[in-house]
């Protein structure tokens, strides 16, 4: 899969599907030669042209006007030594300047894909699977070793990519920006294609032409956030779904994260990922390593549904780990809605009652249970049970003899400023003494920087675990952070502190995840603001959006699928009319667009009428039925609630003989409108049947002619299911 064509100086990354190429150019800088299809050949076609370009400097005591950094399409930039366009890299040295200038030093190839130390990663069942390619750069003047780790797949339209730093000088440095990963591509029109957002209107599928100039995708929050997902993606302007290139980049982190696109003044772009380099400075001592987070590049041919195929495989079942990654998730209530704060045994046992003949899977018992909370003011921190309230052994043990799983909540990277924890020790949360703290949702952070205070958490959270009979754990986090000063670092290491509470955030779920491998843990944090692929390395799915509209829903799903695998994905239905939006929508389509993921319930079953208490009863029954192929069949986005009135989206089994369609009308109008709905990805040699008009329709009709919706059907918000079966 990877080669060195010493004569060329090209190393070649190449699978069934793709090939990266890359050259040791003039002075050992590593220059970006093509990411595409696959080519069996490379006869030197793209060896960057020379010309003399006014205001591009050259190299050190050169006199070739015609080859410069500035118009160099390059692997991996450095700072302030003649290419003026995004670096990749910026050091501080001990005399204070930030030049860097890394050239090529050595190479080797390695079987498989080595882990990276202490942060998520994609990973290899075995090494016949991939190969890695690691090139050490140097800096002469720095007297620091970079090495770009590259990783192929050889069955995936998949490179990862990441970049560790050796200070091998006998004097410490100051990292002022590292970036996992850079690509330079030559003039050509692209259209970049994200996932903004807000809170409760997570990752809205965006699409915008580039311009010269810049372009930022980020976070400063100490997340990957509501607001901005790390990902991003460059596509032809005539990519659709099913056709056309489209190059994604998804960074597997969930701290300050930066993607910066750069069209250059002759039309060339440049994209850089990693790590924010906002209030970000590491103290980097001889001898030491920085390790970057990975960045996956997936390049798809098939337009943005290829694009999204590829990742939903590779973070399905390379990137979530442990028993869950396949295992059909079981279908959940939630207490929440039922009973907010205001619950005891009995209220609890009442839920339970409820929910066990409808044929719920799993009771979770929401925030309220710790310490001595009654609200959200106090007790984050004191993760030890409420005896005055709740016998949490009891619940757990009423649920299982039910016949059913037990969940817990909690939110372990906080800390309320009354609870036992904090006035024991102030100094656990982040703060800068004299200055006062920002709260939000009238709580402070845990400096999880200090490895005794994840200590501490961990042994909480055990004390629980090993004494009460828990199958899953819903773990929320709901703030950002300020005043990010950790009381137990150095002036020089207060630069570290963002980046290094992730490190403790991701060691604590590391260690229990590992410690308790049959919980099936899901990541929250005020619904959607941690939706990351480092989080999935942890946590199976993922709660998307405190938004349980249904309308709404419709965008966040759709959004979110554009990256992220339906098994990641938790959906709930909610009360109508919605608390958070007000809107009136049927319990069935409700429904409908809950069953679209990791299906569940979040409102008060108590207050449903008979008649949707055996809707409840049917919709269990048909997820129960079609779960595997909803959570790990094949995904594909047929219409788009971006573009029009109508949504369509399909699952398809692997062996394409099954397929479920799911349509959605958002606004009834007069007009009537007539909607053709064709499916996707089916046999066109094989005959399907509805299951419920019994009609026989052949995968090639059903993909060609495909089906009319009826336009008689009047109101807002209508959905219809389909469920083929070959025959």
């Amino acid at each position: 899969m990877i080669t060195f064509d010493e004569k060329q100086r090209v190393f070649n990354l190449s699978n069934s599907s793709i090939s990266y190429l890359f050259s040791i150019e003039e002075g050992g800088l590593l220059s970006h030669l093509y990411y595409g299809p696959k080519i069996r050949h490379y006869h030197g076609e793209r060896r960057y042209p020379r010309v003399d370009r006014g205001f591009s400097g050259n190299l050190p005591q050169s006199m070739d006007r015609t080859y410069s950094k500035d118009d160099l399409l390059q692997e991996y930039s450095g700072n302030n030594t003649g290419d003026y366009r995004l670096p990749a890299i910026t050091i501080k040295g001990a005399d204070g300047a930030r030049l860097t200038d890394f050239r090529y030093d050595s190479y080797r190839i390695l079987s498989g894909k080595p882990a990276l130390q202490g942060l998520p990663s994609s990973y290899v069942n075995d090494d016949d699977e991939a190969q890695t390619l690691e090139v050490t750069l140097k800096d002469a003047t720095l007297d620091v070793e970079l090495i770009l780790v590259y990783t192929i797949y050889q069955d995936r339209p998949v490179i990862t990519r990441n970049a560790r730093l050796k200070n091998t000088s006998n004097q410490a440095i100051e990292i002022d920006k590292i970036a996992s990963l850079q690509l330079d591509l030559p003039k050509h029109d692209y259209d970049l294609v994200y996932l903004p957002g807000q809170y409760a209107l997570e990752r809205q599928t965006r699409r915008i032409n580039l311009h010269q100039g810049i372009f930022e995708i980020s976070s400063r929050r100490d997340s990957s956030s509501h607001h901005m997902n790390p990902f991003a993606a460059l596509v032809d302007p005539n990519t659709d779904e099913f056709n056309g290139n489209a190059l994604g980049v998804l960074l597997v982190y969930s701290g300050n994260h930066q993607i910066s696109i750069e069209r250059d003044q002759i039309d060339q772009t440049r994209l850089i990922a990693g790590i924010n380099d906002f209030n970000f400075a590491w103290h980097l001592e001889p001898g030491e390593e920085f390790q970057t987070p990975e960045a996956i590049t997936v390049f798809s041919t098939k337009g943005l549904n290829g694009m999204s195929q590829a990742f939903h495989h590779l973070l399905r079942e390379r990137v979530a780990r442990g028993k869950f990654k396949y295992a059909d998730r079981p279908i959940v209530i939630n207490n929440w809605e039922a009973t907010f704060f205001d619950f005891d045994d009995q209220k609890l046992d009442e839920v339970v009652k409820e929910a066990q003949p409808l044929g719920i899977e799993m009771f979770v018992l929401d925030d309220g249970w710790f310490g001595h909370r009654n609200d959200d003011n106090s007790s984050l921190g004191d993760w030890f049970v409420n005896h005055d309230k709740v016998n949490l052994q009891r619940v757990a043990k009423q649920t299982h003899d039910a016949g059913m799983k037990f969940g817990l909540w909690f939110e372990p990277e906080m800390i309320s400023v009354d609870s036992k924890l904090y006035r024991k020790h102030p100094d656990w949360a982040l703060a800068e003494p004299g200055r006062g703290s920002t709260l939000s949702r009238n709580q402070l952070v845990l400096d999880f920087s200090r490895p005794e205070v994840v200590d501490n958490i961990f042994d909480q959270m055990c004390q629980i675990l090993d004494n009460v009979p828990i199958d899953y754990i819903k773990w929320d986090c709901n703030r950002n952070l300020t005043e990010v000063f950790s009381q137990a670092a150095t002036a020089d290491h207060q630069g570290e502190i963002a980046h290094r509470v992730i490190l403790g955030v991701y060691d604590l779920m590391d260690r229990l995840t590992k410690r308790y491998p049959d919980i099936l843990f899901e990541g929250c944090s005020g619904g959607g603001g941690r939706f990351d692929a480092g989080i999935l390395y942890y946590m199976p799915q993922s709660w998307p959006s405190d938004d349980t509209d249904a309308g709404e829903r419709l965008k966040i799903q759709d959004g979110t699928s554009l990256v992220y695998p339906i098994s990641s994905m938790s959906a709930h239905v909610s009360v109508s009319p919605n608390q958070q939006t007000g809107r009136d929508i049927s319990f069935k389509t409700r429904g409908d667009v809950a069953m679209a993921g990791v299906f569940g319930y979040e409102l008060d079953l108590a207050d449903l009428t008979n008649d949707e208490k055996e809707l409840v009863k049917k919709q269990i029954a048909f997820y129960k039925k079609h779960r595997h192929l909803i959570q790990y069949g094949d995904f594909y986005r047929l219409e788009s609630p971006f573009k029009g009135n109508t949504v369509a989206w399909e699952f398809v089994s692997p062996d394409k003989s099954e397929a479920l369609l799911f349509m959605f009308r958002k606004q009834h109008t007069n007009r009537m409108e007539i909607v053709n709905t064709k499916l996707t990805a089916l046999d066109p040699h094989r005959d399907y049947r509805d299951e419920d008009s019994q009609t026989v329709y052949g995968g090639d009709e059903l993909m060609n002619v495909g089906l009319f919706r009826d336009p008689t059907h009047v109101g807002d918000y209508l959905s219809e299911v389909h469920y083929f079966k070959e025959i």
